[in-house]
């Protein structure tokens, strides 16, 4: 008998090792819908801390929304004190004696908060019920007024002290400026473009535009007569259109320019856009008739534009051209002064340059981006210096230039070592020495302590033993000495730092963690802990976080750091098709650090039944090192395929969940481009894919993508340089699909131009490939109110061909049109 009982165990023993896991063969239609983009918005609630800083010294208030409704909070750091701003009932009960509606105390609807200088009282505005009259101002396109209603308005003032709120009968807040008006920093003088050329507004004209910007009694004074059509005024840097063209010329246009400190001088950049050439759409289903949509936008390798820097006298209206030409098609960036966070409230903030009332600073780029020179001027003699050069073998970048010890001293960032780092400077070009150091990608300069010559900044990385992608808060001594960390943990964290540099805000969890928000100091000590994400109904709908994972690249040595979502209803004796939501860079990367509304997308395809991972690539995010960044510079068609391949055999290889027979492989616009090259290069390793949008075809995008990221070459020819571009596309691999493709394009994407998927389904027919085409009427880039549609056709076309069931009931049907 005990022979018998020891041979049925081990059969048993035997028949579990050997036990496959079952197949899913029908898709969960009910899962997905309960977690879609609509459902969710009403269990995600705040899951950040925004600090609004206040003039009056080191507080600030802030809102934050959780199941119970939206609360108000004020923060004084120095006494540590953390408080309700005011009682939500007691607020709702005066607000429906000002009102007569009854006001939810959950949901009160404040808006347009903005406190008193000395932070004694507030004023906001709360809607009523009852609908009003409303003048619209005529526009010169809508030459008649209008009268539209509107919820009546109540602005009231509440006083921190009693708990009172007042109604304020007859209160106008400050108004803004007309938006076609750049009015200078004192307030005084306002300029315009209009038919390619500036004009300037005085006081008294700017105040009759403000109260009415379409009054017939304004005057202004014209200061430029050379305008004309692609090279104008106007100051536009939009690669999609010239800013003024026939039929806008006669709008006033608000041009991007810079102010002196002094309000008495502007720069600005004048682009010859002359030389470029247009691109076309058609709107098909525009009425009457559909219409052909034209822009304007440079291909790789085409002639480029243009740009010059001018200086204008206010006063005068008189101009300099200033002698910058070092390359041909250069890019020019003025350095512009930083916004205090006191002033973001500030409806009316000029932009100024960044510099004293007679230099300033710009960075000059060489069209292939391997030649940098911080140049300075001075206006004095509108002399022009180089002061610091930078040259590379690949293209670099820039990151603003910080000045401090009254414009004696800058701080430049720059990757010259392979990590990004900043770098101290006389404004003379001196280098004083490196200031931050390491193996760490640092990214921002959140304030400087000039007293005690203290910098605080954000970096990637710098924490050993940590997800170099994890953003954390530095201390350093500005010669480069005891640099420290501020808030450690093992967490991607998000900081708000005040003007004075005194205390930060920190919002930081991980993919798999709740939010939390803290307060610190300047030395990294808590002050009081602020908030915890809700994530109470989120969890109750049965939602479970993804699983980070880490593994190596295609060469056995780089890590990848990647996040699996599994199926909510996920049963480890079943086997999953796995797909990958891809997207190759090289400007970012579709790998969430920490919990988000980022990848609603992602999770809820999980649920039809599917193992669904991101993962980063070689050549991906420029957050790494400069050699990770630009491992595909030369082949920006291959270059993170081989990793993202090696992502799924890897993980198949640790989960016998995993069914590596069924890969699906989906992306939208650089990820549509990647996941269609991925069917055509390993054609029997992934089985399906959804390509949206995708840049197919990279000749004809955008032109600073391509020669960016895949280079262009100069050549000179006597004394004339053109520029060579050529690149591989996925067309060119069309004979190789054997799997089933789904591609999809909006129809007037002025972005990624249906050109790029129109040249592959035209290969793919050459080559008598069966695939399948979405064609997005009305539509753009992004798929806008079309995107939810898209979701469910995509989930359909993976069900089918990776679970063998794609017939969704038509009960499913009728609640997504509803």
């Amino acid at each position: 008998m005990k022979k018998n009982i020891l041979l049925i165990i081990l059969i048993a023993c035997v028949s579990s090792a050997f036990a496959q896991n079952t197949p899913v063969t029908e898709s969960n239609y009910d899962l997905a819908e309960r977690f879609s983009a609509k459902k969710l918005d009403k269990m995600i609630h705040s899951l950040t801390v925004k600090p609004n800083w206040l003039k009056s010294g080191d507080k600030f208030w802030y809102s934050y929304k959780t199941s119970n409704g939206t609360s108000w909070y004020i923060v004084e750091p120095a006494r540590k004190i953390q408080k309700n701003l005011f009682n939500n009932a007691d607020m709702a009960a005066q607000l429906t004696l000002i009102t007569k509606d009854p006001i939810n105390a959950q949901n009160l609807g404040l808006t347009e908060i903005k406190f008193s200088d000395d932070a004694s009282n507030f004023t906001f505005l709360v809607r009523g019920s009852i609908k009003v009259d409303i003048k619209q101002t005529p526009t010169e396109k809508a030459k008649e007024e209008k009268i539209e209603k509107e919820n009546e308005r109540f602005y009231c003032k509440y006083d921190l002290a009693t708990g009172k709120v007042t109604h304020l009968v007859g209160f106008e807040p400050v108004k803004r400026y007309p938006s076609w008006a750049n009015v200078s920093p004192d307030g005084q003088t306002a300029i315009y473009a209009q038919n390619h050329n500036l004009y300037v507004l005085d006081k008294a004209n700017l105040d009759k535009a403000t109260i009415d910007s379409e009054d017939s009694t304004i005057t202004s004074r014209q200061i430029t007569t050379d305008g004309i059509k692609g090279f104008d005024y106007a100051g536009s840097s939009n690669h999609f259109e010239i800013a003024l063209t026939e039929e806008n010329k006669n709008d006033r246009i608000n041009p991007y320019i810079l102010w002196s400190g002094d309000s008495k001088k502007f720069t600005m950049i004048k682009n010859d856009n002359r030389k470029l050439k247009q691109l076309w759409l058609i709107n098909s289903i525009a009425q009457p008739r559909p219409i052909l949509e034209t822009y304007y936008y440079q291909l790789p390798g085409e002639e480029g534009v243009t740009s010059y820097i001018l200086v204008f006298d206010v006063n005068s209206g008189t101009s300099n051209t200033l002698d910058i030409a070092a390359y041909k098609n250069q890019t020019i960036s003025i350095a512009t002064k930083r916004t205090k966070k006191v002033d973001y409230n500030n409806v009316n903030l000029s932009d100024q340059w960044d510099g004293t009332n007679n230099t300033f600073f710009f960075n000059r780029l060489s069209r292939d981006l391997k030649r940098i020179d911080v140049c300075k001027v001075d206006l004095t003699d509108m002399s022009v210096k180089p002061i610091i050069e930078e040259r590379m073998n690949t293209y670099q970048e820039i990151n603003g230039l910080t000045f401090i010890k009254d414009y004696s001293q800058v701080i430049q960032w720059s990757e010259r070592n392979g990590w990004a780092h900043f770098y101290l400077y006389t404004t003379d070009g001196e280098l004083i020495n490196q200031i931050s150091h390491g193996e760490m990608h640092c990214e921002r300069i959140l304030g400087i302590n000039e007293a005690t010559n203290t910098m605080y900044f954000t970096a990637h990385g710098g924490v050993e033993g940590q997800n170099p992608y994890y953003l954390h808060t530095f201390s350093v001594n500005l010669d480069g000495s005891n640099m420290k960390l501020l808030n450690g943990g093992n967490f991607d964290h998000q900081v708000n730092m005040d003007d004075n540099a005194k205390y930060f805000v920190d919002n930081y969890s991980r993919v798999n963690t709740t939010p939390m928000s803290v307060l610190y100091n300047a030395l990294g000590q808590k002050i009081v802990d602020l908030q915890e994400a809700d994530l109470s109904q989120l969890f109750a709908y049965g939602y479970k976080f993804p699983e980070p994972f880490t593994i190596k690249a295609d060469d056995g040595v780089t890590d990848l750091y990647g996040n699996m979502y599994k199926p909510f209803d996920f049963d480890s004796t079943k086997l999953y098709p796995i797909i990958e939501y891809v997207y190759p860079g090289p400007q970012t990367e579709t790998v969430n650090m920490s919990f988000g509304r980022g990848m609603i997308r992602t999770e809820q395809l999980a649920q039809f039944g599917y193992i669904v991972v991101t993962v980063g690539n070689r050549g991906g995010s420029p957050l790494r090192s400069k050699w990770y960044h630009n491992y595909g510079y030369g082949n920006l068609r291959d270059y993170g395929l081989a990793d993202i391949k090696r992502t799924v055999e890897a993980l198949a290889a640790r989960h016998n969940f995993i069914d590596i027979n069924k890969v699906g492989i989906h992306g939208h616009s650089g990820g549509g481009f990647m996941s269609t090259a991925a069917m055509l290069v390993y054609p029997d390793f992934f089985k399906v894919a959804v390509s949206s949008a995708g840049n197919h075809d990279n000749s004809i995008y955008d032109r600073w993508w391509g020669e960016t990221h895949h280079g262009v070459e100069e050549s000179v020819n006597d004394g004339d340089t053109t520029f060579v571009f050529n690149i591989e596309t996925n067309q060119e691999l069309a004979k190789n699909l054997k799997g089933k493709l789904m591609l999809s394009t909006g129809e007037i994407d002025n972005n990624v131009n249906p050109g790029n998927t129109m040249r592959v389904v035209n290969a793919l027919i050459k080559a008598n490939k069966r695939f399948e085409l979405v064609i997005l009427p009305t539509q753009r880039h992004s798929y806008g109110n079309m995107t939810d549609y898209f979701f469910w056709r995509s989930a359909d076309y993976f069900n089918q061909h990776l679970i063998g069931d794609s017939n969704m009931d038509e009960t499913h049907i009728k609640e997504l049109s509803e």
